[in-house]
């Protein structure tokens, strides 16, 4: 909660943004996705370079996506294979960053019941990201490779608005980076050039009210905690 102040409709809607992971099949409107994108696409960027490019795939070509991802990921092979561009997360893990990443990791599995020796079970809950954990349209999101970091900083705040404009029409999603080991299928099955670099995927649609995984609330650090105040 915003301490002191009374929330406004911006506030709401990134307060109540969540990494949904269950959907209803309930259909997107092609206009809802498209205001959603036009309202992102004033997210700020160096020099107004606008680094951002975005697929939108629903339908049979989002089930045949995902039938390719998952029988790639089912293949005990698939790490020799299928190696992610960039690293995401860091080589060597320190704490605070691996404590917060291992609670969220045992709170999802613990709400879902599935025991952390459940290898098999474990498994087949990742594998629900390449389903687009049931949503009707998943987004991929990629940049061309010519453009430096700061405009993968740019690209950042555009993510964020998108989810932050889903969330204003009672939309919700889930941004994944589970999908940046399988580049190489992503660009051939929608068949973006060799210049584009996928940055991430995300499912978009309408949350499951019912699904317990949805009850999932991540913890956050007071302002207190990470923010120094001077002068």
């Amino acid at each position: 909660m915003l301490p002191h102040l009374p929330q406004n409709d911006v506030d709401a809607a990134l307060l109540s943004r969540r990494s949904v992971r269950a959907f209803l099949s309930k259909p997107v409107a092609r206009e809802d996705i498209e205001c959603i994108l036009a309202a992102a696409s004033r997210a700020p960027s160096g020099t107004n370079t606008q680094p951002w490019k975005v697929y939108v795939v629903t339908g049979a070509p989002l089930q045949q996506l995902s039938d390719k991802l998952v029988a790639a990921y089912d293949d005990p092979g698939h790490a020799a294979v299928h190696r992610e561009e960039y690293a995401y997360y860091p080589n060597e893990w320190i704490s605070p960053y691996i404590d917060r990443r291992r609670k969220v990791g045992w709170d999802l599995y613990g709400l879902l019941g599935i025991d952390k020796r459940d290898k098999a079970r474990m498994h087949a809950q990742h594998a629900q990201n390449y389903r687009f954990f049931g949503a009707p349209v998943g987004l991929m999101f990629t940049i061309d490779r010519v453009l430096e970091r700061g405009s993968w900083l740019d690209y950042g705040m555009f993510l964020q608005s998108v989810m932050i404009a889903a969330r204003g029409r009672g939309l919700d999603t889930c941004p994944q980076a589970a999908f940046t080991p399988f580049h190489a299928i992503i660009a051939e099955h929608l068949g973006f050039p060799s210049n584009e670099q996928l940055v991430c995927g995300m499912a978009l649609g309408w949350a499951d009210p019912d699904a317990i995984v949805n009850t999932l609330e991540t913890v956050r650090e007071p302002v207190s905690g990470f923010t120094t105040f001077v002068g």
